[in-house]
């Protein structure tokens, strides 16, 4: 193993004008060619990431980090993303960085662990879900209402805090109302891709861009929830299958029965997810509706 990456000193003398000087720098991740740190200072942290300059696909990276500081910038416009998330951005020899505001918060996974118990039906179980569901579909509600949808709602974009509410991460792929030229959007992660979007991807040329929707967001949301309730996927295929056989079994429109997996009836919250799993999507309720609902 080669010594720990550091962050890029261009991204760490603009960031001491807003945290001052670092007093701990922590490596979060380094994987598909890009980094992330936790970047503490006295006077708050930023999680930073940046393109790995010798990964095969540098430039992508890069592209895709200038890519996601230009929807930070937009939503925060529009007023959908709080002003204080995007923290700063710029280049650096190897490529691109971009700094947003630590959440202080705990992947949904391990936050739903306590529930996918038989007995994890306790008395602070119920309300706790639904606040969690509650915030996060109030999150992309607002994003729906500006004309954007995510794109990439998934566990691991999503961060439980301490007052119980989601914390959603990682814009990156985010489609709003076109500007111009972008990375094409093809879909994020398998298994909470959207039927349609998943058929989409199967009949288009690779290079073609998809145009996500508020509605594949909210299958996006209900295959996440039931996931990390159940710790079943919502849609069974074995896992070594290629990605394009994963996505043609999720265009057909069918999940498993929730009644089927669940740890214990909780039958609000599974007619809500069943709602939202719906393979029309004219038949899945809106994120506002959601939320109401909740």
């Amino acid at each position: 193993m080669g010594p720990t990456p550091s962050p890029p000193d261009e991204a760490i003398d603009l960031l001491t004008g807003h945290i001052g000087k670092p007093t701990a720098t922590r490596l979060l991740s380094d994987r598909r060619g890009s980094r992330a740190w936790k970047i503490q200072g006295p006077r708050g942290a930023v999680a930073l990431k940046a393109n790995s300059p010798d990964s095969v696909d540098a430039r992508d990276k890069a592209a895709e980090m200038a890519q996601e500081d230009d929807h930070l910038l937009r939503l925060t416009k529009a007023g959908a993303l709080s002003p204080g998330y995007r923290v700063d951005a710029g280049a650096w020899p190897g490529g691109r960085w971009l700094a947003v505001r630590w959440i202080d918060g705990t992947p949904l996974w391990k936050a739903l662990a306590p529930t996918r118990e038989s007995e994890g039906d306790r008395a602070s179980a119920r309300p706790r879900l639904l606040r969690i569901a509650r915030t996060w579909a109030e999150h992309l509600a607002r994003l729906h209402a500006v004309g954007w949808a995510h794109a990439d709602v998934q566990p691991t974009n999503t961060l439980v805090t301490r007052d119980v509410h989601a914390a959603v991460i990682d814009y990156a792929l985010a489609c709003g109302p076109p500007t111009g030229p972008r990375l094409p959007y093809r879909g994020a992660l398998t298994h909470t891709t959207a039927p349609e979007i998943a058929a989409a991807i199967l009949a288009t040329p690779a290079d073609a861009h998809i145009q996500a929707t508020p509605a594949a967001d909210l299958w996006s949301l209900g295959a996440s929830l039931f996931w990390c309730w159940t710790g079943h996927r919502p849609v069974t295929y074995d896992d070594d299958l290629p990605r394009l056989e994963k996505l043609r079994t999720i265009a057909k429109g069918s999940t498993t029965a929730i009644s089927k997996v669940r740890p214990w009836p909780f039958s609000a919250f599974e007619e809500a997810l069943t709602a939202c799993l719906s393979a029309d999507p004219a038949h899945r309720p809106t994120a506002q509706e959601l939320a109401a609902a909740w």
